[in-house]
Order: structure tokens, then sequence, then C-alpha cells
């Protein structure tokens, strides 16, 4: 775009040069040319932008999961970004469907229900989640108005269906920090309500962690979810050992 608007204003200049008469064949070169200087600072500012927002993303994967970030795609970036570091909640929902999809479950958006984001399908079976997601400065409580949205998809799901929430919450926290906050993520009415109704709870980072270590072989992607579709609800904690693939639950701390 920039360069485009750039080559108008140097063909523009040169028009002028060619057809105006006195003080104007001198005015309308030196106004493009100025103009040009302050495209040419703003597209290279944008860049750098761009440059420093990628190391500091490699940064805080490095430091949070002690992994080399150069082995993450290019495109890779932008999902991570909007998952953990969401601008808006649109952006978040579309970062949680490009996962969903590319770990290999079936996603599509809630057609048959007005009340959640997503409804993700383990493969090969007829277990499926109602996926409701938000994000959050702090811990979520009891009275989002998006909890209420989840609590409406729990009394007028099927039977084969399980309520979950995906939830990226202390979006202006360091990767680094957020470990540090697991069993806040949720106010402690929150989790109360989450075991009464049998709904799940996620962390954005959580599913992002997931994420990473399926593609490295890690973990058996769909063995997890399957643990969390059994979870008795509230926010949903695994514990693994190295590549057993063996996994436990834990509940919240009340």
């Amino acid at each position: 775009m920039f360069p485009l608007f750039q080559l108008l204003l140097g063909v523009f200049s040169i028009y002028g040069v060619l057809n105006y008469e006195e003080e104007m064949r001198l005015f309308v070169p030196l106004g493009c040319l100025i103009l040009m200087l302050v495209i040419q600072r703003i597209d290279k500012g944008k860049l750098d932008r761009k440059t420093a927002r990628k190391s500091f993303l490699e940064s805080e994967i490095d430091k949070s999961l002690k992994k080399d970030s150069t082995t993450i795609k290019e495109q890779d970036f932008f999902t991570i970004e909007s998952l953990l570091w969401p601008k808006s909640e649109l952006l978040l929902i579309d970062a949680v469907h490009f996962i969903f999809k590319d770990l290999g479950f079936r996603i599509s958006t809630g057609i048959n229900y007005h009340s959640v984001d997503r409804i993700v399908k383990i493969p090969d079976t007829e277990k499926a989640f109602g996926v409701q997601i938000l994000m959050s400065e702090r811990e979520v409580g009891k009275n989002d108005p998006r909890i209420g949205r989840a609590l409406e998809f729990e009394k007028e799901k099927r039977e084969e269906e399980k309520t979950l929430i995906i939830a990226s919450t202390y979006i202006h926290l360091p990767l680094s920090e957020r470990g540090q906050v697991n069993q806040n993520h949720v106010s402690g009415e929150l989790a109360d309500f989450l075991i009464r109704h049998n709904m799940s709870f996620l962390t954005a980072h959580q599913l992002y962690e997931f994420w990473q270590k399926a593609k490295g072989g890690e973990i058996d992607i769909f063995s997890v979810f399957r643990k969390i579709y059994s979870h008795p609800g509230g926010v949903f904690a695994l514990k693994g050992n190295g590549n057993s693939h063996s996994f436990s639950f834990e509940l919240p701390v009340q």
C-alpha cells in the first residue's frame, strides 16, 4: 500500500514539474517529496514495531517453555499473539478455532446454539464440547455475562456435549508470570459454580501448551481432551510423566 502511494506521489511530482508554472512547479514536487519521506518513516516504524513484537513473543515463549521459539512457524506467531495477548475477543476466538483445527478436531460455529462460540468434537467419538471463549485482564468472576451464556448452553445441550470455558486471563502479564497465578484464574465463587454445574475451565495458556506439546509429539491431544470431557467440573489441571502420556486431573483449591 505505502510503496504504491509513494510511486503515485513520484509520478505526480514529475507531472507538476512538466505542467505547472512558476512557484507551483517548485511547491508540488517539494510537497510530494515531504509526503514520501513521512510515509517512509511511518512504514519503517510499523516494520520496527512488528520486528520488536516478534522478538518479544520469541523471548516470552523461550522463557515459558524453555524451548527454542525459532522452531515455531512464522504464520503461527499471529495466532500465538491473538491467543495469549488478544486485542479483541474476535481475534481470540479465531485463534482458538485455528488451534483446534490444526490439532485435528472437528470444529464449527455453534449454529444450533446461540450461547457458545464454537462446537468442538473429538474425532471418531460422539464426545463434543460447547466452547465459550473469553478474555480478562484478571481472574474471571461468576458475574461475567459470558459465564451466563455458558450456563445457558449447559441447560440446553445434548447428552453427549460438555460445556468448556476457555479464557485468556491476565493478558497484560508476561507469559512467564502467568503460571504463578495458576489457582487464581477464576474467583472462588466461580470455581464453586463450575463444579456444581459440571462445567470445565481451561486457560488459553494451557491450550497453547497443549498445542505445542501435541505438535512436538509429547502428548496425545485427543487423550487429553477425553480427560477434560470426563472432568467433574472446575479448573482443569493436567499432570504428565514426560512422554508416558499418563495424565491425571486435579480439582481447584477451594
